[in-house]
């Protein structure tokens, strides 16, 4: 397994059950329809990376403020 797909596994572990399983899907039909993604280039994925990095950070950030009740 690829380190990006690793990544947008541990992500959708994160995602309540529902989302979870119309992730699954997507991927199911897309390997049952034989769709297969263009090759990503070394820019493309370190973009996707900061994008989930980023959407970690945000997450934490909305955490921290709901723990402190803002």
């Amino acid at each position: 397994m690829t380190r990006l797909l690793e990544k947008a596994i541990d992500k959708v572990r994160d995602l309540p059950a529902a989302e979870q399983d119309a992730m699954a899907m997507l991927i199911l039909d897309a390997i049952e329809l034989g769709a297969h993604p263009a090759p990503l280039d070394a820019e493309t994925v370190a973009a996707l990376e900061e994008s989930l990095a980023q959407a970690q950070r945000d997450e934490e950030v909305a955490a921290l403020w709901k723990r402190h009740g803002l």
